[in-house]
C-alpha cells in the first residue's frame, strides 16, 4: 500500500508545493498556501478519464488548416447572445458565477430550456424534482433536456457516453468530486481536476459546457485562480437581492468582447429580457429637483443613458465624507480636485455623495461631464434642465476630452427625446447632422457659464 504524500496547494493559483511557504512562489499570494494529503497512485489514474473521449492530435500546417464560419449555437434570448458575441461557441467552456440567490440556476435552466438541442444538466445541489418544479414556473422546454442529480465525476461522464449531449451544464463545479482523486467537494485539487477533465471533454467532442461557480466572501470564484485562465468565457450574474435587475457581464470571452452587458428582471415567473435599459436606469423626475444630471454611457455596442444623482452639503463632523454608489471614489475625487483647482468651487468643507440610479456600476470615463454637472447642480442648488444630456471626459487641466462612438450616443439622446446634448468641442469622427441641438465646451468653466449663470 503506497503510503499517502503531503503536499500544499495554492489557494489562489492552484499551484503544488512540496512544502510549506509563507509566499506562494507562483502568484506571489501571501498566506494561500494549504495542506492537502495525496494518494501518487490515484493522482497517476485521474488520466483514465479521459478514456471515454479520446481524439488523435496531429500537428498541421498553418496553411492547411481550415477557418471556416465559426457555427454559434444560437438561443431565444437576445440579451445571453449579445454578452457571448453572438451566442455559445460549439466546444467552448463557459463558467458564470455569482452571488447565493441571485439567479444563476434560474437563468441558466431558462436558457437550456429555449435551447433546441439535447442537453445534460447536471445538479449537485438540487433533486430532480425541484428542477422540474422550478421549470414548470419557467415555462415550456424547446429540445431534449435531461435531468441528473449527480456529484460523482465518473458517473456523470458515463451519462455523457450514453445520451451524447451537444451542451452540458454543471450546477456547481464546486460540488464535483472524484475518487481518483483525495479532497473533498469544492478543494483547490477537486475542482482543478474536475475542471481540466471538462475542458478536455469539451474539446475533444466539441460540446459545450457550461460551469456554474460559486463566490468566496471576497467577491472573487471560489476555488483556485487557474480555473478563470482555464475556460473559455467567463460571466458574472450580478445584482442586488433587494432589487429585481440583474446584469450578465463578460469578464473574460475569447469569442467576443468582454464589454457587453445583459440585462434582466427578475419575475417570479422567471428572468425577463429587458429590452429598453433607460426604463430602469431613468427615473420619472416632475418635481425639477437639484443634483440630478443624465449621461451617456456605452456598454460594448449598447448606448444607455444614466442618471447620475449628487448631493452636497457642509460637513457637520469635520472630516468631509466621500461616498460613491455604482462609481469609482477615486476618479469622484479627482474631479472634485479639478473642479476646487480649475473652477474655483470650494468643496473641501463639503460632504459629497454620489449615486447611479438603477444599481448598476459604470467604469466610463464618458459620465465624467455629467458627475461634474450633477455636484454643481447641487451644490448651487439649481435644478437642471431636464432635456439635457452629457457625454465627454474631464482632464486634470479642467479640458472636456472626446469620447469614442460620439454619434451613436447623440442618436440614443435623440430617440429618447432630448434636446441639448453636452459634449467636447474637440471630436475626431464626423456627427451626421441630427435635430437635437449639440452644445460643444472646451473647459469646465465654460460649462458653468452656459448652464449656472
Amino acid at each position: 500500500m503506497s503510503k499517502e504524500k503531503i503536499v500544499f496547494f495554492c489557494k489562489n493559483c492552484g499551484n503544488e508545493h512540496s512544502k510549506w511557504h509563507g509566499q506562494c512562489k507562483y502568484c506571489k499570494e501571501w498566506n494561500s498556501l494549504k495542506e492537502m494529503k495525496v494518494s501518487p497512485l490515484k493522482i497517476k489514474s485521474q488520466t483514465e478519464i479521459g478514456k471515454y473521449f479520446k481524439k488523435e492530435n496531429i500537428p498541421l500546417k498553418m496553411n492547411e488548416i481550415i477557418t471556416d464560419n465559426e457555427i454559434r449555437l444560437i438561443v431565444k434570448d437576445d440579451e445571453w447572445n449579445r454578452v457571448l458575441g453572438g451566442g455559445l461557441v460549439p466546444g467552448s467552456v463557459c463558467l458564470i458565477s455569482g452571488e447565493p440567490g441571485i439567479g444563476k440556476s434560474t437563468l441558466l435552466l431558462q436558457i437550456c430550456m429555449k435551447f433546441d438541442k439535447k442537453i445534460l444538466y447536471v445538479s449537485g445541489e438540487e433533486s430532480q424534482k425541484q428542477i422540474k418544479v422550478r421549470s414548470n414556473r419557467i415555462g415550456k422546454e424547446a429540445g431534449e433536456i435531461f435531468i441528473l442529480s449527480e456529484t460523482e465525476t465518473e458517473n456523470v461522464y458515463e451519462q455523457i457516453r450514453k445520451i451524447k449531449p451537444e451542451i452540458v451544464i454543471i450546477d456547481s463545479i464546486q460540488t464535483l468530486h472524484s475518487k481518483m482523486v483525495d479532497g473533498s467537494p469544492g478543494s483547490v485539487i477537486q475542482i482543478r481536476e474536475c475542471s481540466g477533465e471538462l475542458i478536455k471533454y469539451a474539446k475533444s467532442t466539441g460540446s459545450s459546457v457550461i460551469l456554474i461557480g460559486h463566490l468566496t466572501k471576497d467577491g472573487n470564484i471560489a476555488g483556485p485562480k487557474v480555473l478563470e485562465h482555464m475556460v473559455d468565457v467567463v460571466l458574472s450574474f450580478e445584482g442586488d437581492n433587494n432589487h429585481a435587475y440583474r446584469i450578465l457581464r463578460a469578464k473574460k470571452n475569447r469569442f467576443g468582447s468582454t464589454s457587453e452587458i445583459g440585462i434582466y428582471e427578475m419575475l417570479s415567473t422567471g428572468l425577463r429580457e429587458v429590452k429598453n435599459p433607460n426604463e430602469i436606469f431613468l427615473t420619472i423626475n416632475k418635481s425639477k429637483m437639484s443634483g440630478h444630471a443624465i449621461g451617456v454611457s456605452m456598454e460594448g455596442m449598447r448606448p444607455l443613458t444614466l442618471e447620475v444623482q449628487a448631493l452636497v452639503s457642509s460637513a457637520v463632523y469635520g472630516t468631509p465624507q466621500r461616498s460613491t454608489t455604482g462609481y469609482n471614489s477615486k476618479r469622484l475625487n479627482m474631479l472634485l480636485a479639478v473642479l476646487e483647482k480649475r473652477a474655483a468651487i470650494q468643496l473641501s468643507n463639503k460632504d459629497v455623495f454620489l449615486n447611479i440610479t438603477g444599481g448598476i456600476k459604470s467604469e466610463d470615463p464618458s459620465l465624467d461631464l455629467a458627475i461634474v454637472s450633477a455636484i454643481l447642480s447641487s451644490y448651487h442648488d439649481t435644478p437642471l434642465n431636464e432635456k439635457i444630456c452629457f457625454a465627454s471626459e474631464i482632464g486634470l487641466s479642467g479640458e472636456l476630452r472626446p469620447v469614442v462612438k460620439l454619434d451613436q450616443r447623440i442618436s440614443e439622446a435623440e430617440k429618447l427625446g432630448y434636446e441639448v446634448f453636452v459634449t467636447s468641442n474637440f471630436r475626431k469622427e464626423n456627427i451626421k447632422k441630427k435635430r437635437i441641438k449639440i452644445l460643444e465646451l472646451e473647459k469646465i468653466g465654460s460649462l458653468i457659464t452656459n448652464l449656472f449663470k
